[in-house]
């Protein structure tokens, strides 16, 4: 009996699929407009009055923001690595691997979990997706073979449950905001608060100092602090997410739409091969919905004056408004690709979407050298809508820089740190001239 050796490795670029390549690209790219708040204003990430400004020019840029990226970056992130994990184990067991497949699949995803503590605890980001997605990868496994009726039915499943729990943390912020009313009532009649009482008193407390002015200026002096004083001061935040978000966000955002991207490319919709009549359909019913939704939802807080409630109202059905955008940004974006236009930015961006651990990364040690004190220390000194001003500037040298080097080399440097940690060996990182 003969035996035939077999080598693994990972995908060459002319087996790359070029849309998604285009896609993630874009995505990576527009995540930045929503994490820069985050990045660099305390608290200012979903609401603007906490700071960064909220009248003007700074609210214009939080509409428009949460009108069109709030949450569909993400999503189509999730989508985008869903799908990715699907074609490298497709690829490996059409290749043979067996359960060698497993074995680097599972042994990527080990590197990704520790590339993404590594990521929120010393490179200081806390909203950090790494972590989450190796946790949500792991489960993606199982689904794999299910056909694409299925992989959909199943992240309706998960949508519902969490609007579900969305619908029940809103209900709990009624009682809260009642009790919060009722403790002020006391307190105005002398009485003495009962034990339950006091604990909402003190969680408001807690959560209006965090709000204020004081808690604020805190928050930012905090930051510009040195280095390991902030990896301190955010080791507990980092913690909590970690410790809390995948249960109660992650399998419901995330796995959600990483099953829905694999049933999206099992339909043949990712790859660019359907019509253009298709995707400008696809584009104008995800926006017609989804951007419907998000009005309402925007429209609805702005009434409620950036209440607890109003964002927690709104929050019931915030799936409804982000996954049809996404949609819609899928259709769009796969026009774009299709069109024989701008063939230069399809380049760049495809080049960006080759290098997204990089990228995405490199957005934190951008924001990590411009707002902390590890830098420049500008934590908190910028409004909500210069912080756009540093956005345009990645995006500008991360297309620029991206396809240059690329152009000499088969990977961004992560890309192949991690290619070479999942196969355990060594691939060529230079091309050859």
């Amino acid at each position: 009996m003969t035996t035939t050796k077999t080598s693994f490795t990972p995908l060459k670029s002319t087996d790359r699929i070029q849309s998604l390549d285009i896609m993630r690209g874009v995505v990576l790219l527009g995540i930045l407009i929503m994490n820069i708040n985050g990045m660099g204003l305390a608290g200012a990430y979903g609401d603007p009055t906490v700071s960064g400004g909220a009248t003007g020019w700074n609210l214009t840029t939080w509409i428009t923001a949460n009108f069109s990226f709030e949450g569909t970056m993400r999503a189509l992130f999730s989508l985008l690595f869903g799908v990715g994990m699907f074609i490298f184990m497709d690829r490996l067991e059409k290749k043979g691997a067996g359960i060698n497949a497993a074995n680097i699949y599972f042994r990527r995803l080990m590197w990704l979990l520790v590339f993404g503590l590594i990521h929120g605890y010393l490179l200081l980001w806390t909203g950090e997706i790494l972590y989450q997605y190796a946790l949500m990868g792991f489960l993606v496994f199982s689904f794999r073979y299910l056909p694409p009726i299925k992989l959909t039915l199943i992240a309706l499943l998960l949508f519902s449950i969490g609007a579900l729990w969305n619908y029940a943390d809103y209900k709990n912020d009624v009682k809260f905001v009642e009790d919060v009313a009722l403790v002020k009532n006391y307190k105005l009649e002398g009485k003495t608060l009962t034990r339950e009482l006091q604990k909402v008193d003190v969680k408001w407390e807690e959560r209006e100092w965090k709000r204020s002015p004081e808690g604020i200026s805190a928050y930012n002096t905090n930051m510009r602090k040195g280095y390991v004083d902030v990896v301190k001061f955010l080791a507990p935040e980092n913690q909590h997410y970690d410790e809390n978000w995948p249960y109660r966000y992650d399998l419901w955002d995330v796995l959600s739409m990483m099953l829905l991207g694999i049933a999206l490319f099992k339909w043949n919709i990712l790859s660019g091969e359907k019509s253009y009549t298709f995707y400008g359909i696809m584009a104008a019913l995800g926006y017609l919905i989804g951007l419907s939704i998000n009005y309402y939802e925007i429209h609805s807080i702005m009434e409620g004056n950036f209440s607890l409630l109003s964002f927690s109202k709104a929050s019931i059905t915030y799936d409804l408004g982000r996954v049809p955008v996404a949609i819609g940004h899928v259709g769009a974006i796969m026009l774009f690709c299709k069109l024989p236009v701008l063939k230069w930015l399809k380049i760049s961006l495809a080049a960006v979407g080759k290098m997204a651990l990089t990228n995405y990364v490199m957005h934190s040690v951008f924001a990590m050298f411009i707002f902390t004190g590890a830098g420049l220390g500008l934590f908190g000194t910028f409004q909500r809508f210069e912080l756009l001003y540093i956005v345009f500037a990645i995006w500008i040298f991360q297309l620029i820089a991206s396809p240059i080097w690329l152009k000499y080399y088969q990977y961004g440097p992560l890309e192949w740190i991690w290619r070479n940690l999942s196969y355990l060996k060594r691939h060529p990182f230079r091309k050859e001239r």
